[in-house]
């Protein structure tokens, strides 16, 4: 096991360049499938969840390399329709899978995926919305059996914009004859990025980000050079982790349209913050205010990938704030940690109420998954000592060594290593 140690109180200040997004380049990988050509995917972050994405592939058949940040599969000699269950119960976006390998092969069998537990996360919207392709879903001994004889184009409206399902019928719908209109897609930047990958790839797909998504399907595929978007949530936890040490960051190869939700907060909260093409500039005040009640929601709403983060932040800001997670029923496991630094947070259904403290104190705490994970690490940036953040594997799924990013703007951060027999450094 690995854990953090954090020196708190030292000031960051600098400048960081995004990397690509977790959350776009994971459907992209699952994309490539599609074509059963070669796609070359740049800026790639080498994140724990990007390496077994890669490591299912190969166990289908697909050529994968890596080169620095890009990585290349070459999926012409895929051979398997089956997900492998070992690797698919380590991340949640194996899922993803399902859309492009039954418009590959026609069918796929898969397990329940995994990843962080921050609560029921069901795919029947997904399983629904595959069987109006034409998809026909048994489930037998755990296993989820889909097949298709011919995926048909047809309308799929969804009960809720889910960004997974969004995409899972994105990627069938290239295959399918006929056109496919997604009625109530996820608009996140994410799924935009996915529709640019597949037209890259040359799909006809119109309509991400907006309230309706059509894919005129049964086009050949070709090969494919792409960039994914960089990654907006990394942004907000840099921009947070610098609120909460009063210090100021320059992020480069950003969007700030992507990340408005989370700047419109971070300026409430007192901080500076300018934005310009490709990049953002935030300056902490002295301390930070509490914001008015806030409620993640879905794009362009406040992620909830970021809920974790600002509860954090908003642990020693001047006031009490309210933050309602509307998304997940169990995003809350951080909660108890933070206040073993001296938080005062009270949990009452979905809502948190974060009264400021003067100081939080270091301790050891231990992160739960990876948002909390990362709302840790800002909590013992800001606090008075030493902090040890343990179980950072969580971390790592979604942030290429954090030590290094925030250790580049002056956090004092290091990583070691613990022994399960004696639970020492």
């Amino acid at each position: 096991m690995e854990s953090y140690h954090i020196t708190g109180g030292k000031y960051l200040e600098g400048e960081y360049r995004l990397r690509g997004a977790k959350n776009a380049v994971l459907p992209i990988l699952a994309a490539t499938i599609i074509s059963g050509r070669t796609s070359i995917i740049k800026n790639c972050p080498h994140l724990s969840d990007i390496r077994t994405m890669a490591a299912i592939l190969k166990e289908m058949g697909c050529g994968v390399s890596w080169t620095e940040s890009t990585v290349s599969v070459d999926s012409s000699p895929l051979n398997s329709f089956r997900i492998p269950q070992n690797l698919m119960k380590e991340i949640r976006s194996s899922v993803f899978l399902m859309g492009p390998t039954i418009a590959r092969c026609g069918q796929v069998i898969l397990s329940d995926p995994g990843g962080c537990a921050i609560g029921k996360r069901p795919i029947d919207i997904h399983l629904t919305a595959l069987r109006l392709l034409g998809v026909d879903i048994k489930e037998e001994e755990g296993l989820l059996k889909c097949s298709a004889k011919a995926l048909k184009g047809a309308a799929v409206p969804l009960s809720f914009p889910s960004v997974g399902a969004t995409e899972n019928v994105m990627m069938a719908a290239v295959m399918a004859q006929g056109e496919t209109r997604i009625i109530n897609p996820a608009r996140e930047p994410e799924v935009v990025d996915l529709q640019n990958y597949l037209v890259s790839c040359g799909a006809d797909i119109t309509g991400a980000g907006g309230k309706e998504i059509r894919i005129k399907g049964g086009l050949p595929l070709h090969e494919s050079e792409y960039k994914p978007i960089p990654d907006r949530i990394e942004g907000g936890t840099i921009l947070a982790a610098v609120a909460a040490a009063k210090g100021k960051v320059l992020l480069k190869e950003a969007i700030p349209e992507h990340l408005e939700a989370i700047l419109d907060r971070l300026s409430e909260s007192g901080c500076n913050v300018r934005k310009d093409s490709g990049a953002i500039y935030l300056e902490a005040p002295e301390r930070l205010l509490a914001v008015t009640p806030m409620e993640t929601q879905p794009y362009p709403g406040f992620p909830t990938d970021m809920q974790s983060q600002f509860v954090a932040l908003m642990c020693c800001a001047d006031g009490t704030t309210k933050i309602t997670e509307s998304i997940f029923e169990n995003r809350f496991k951080h909660v108890a940690e933070l206040n073993k630094m001296g938080a005062d947070i009270i949990i009452n259904g979905r809502t948190a109420t974060i009264k400021g403290v003067s100081r939080l104190r270091g301790c050891r705490v231990t992160a739960a998954d990876l948002r909390g994970g990362a709302s840790l690490v800002i909590a013992g940036l800001a606090a008075e000592g030493s902090t040890i953040v343990d179980n950072i594997s969580h971390i790592d799924r979604g942030y290429e060594r954090l030590e290094d990013i925030l250790g580049g703007l002056g956090a004092q951060i290091v990583r070691t290593k613990t022994t399960k027999e004696s639970g020492k450094q």
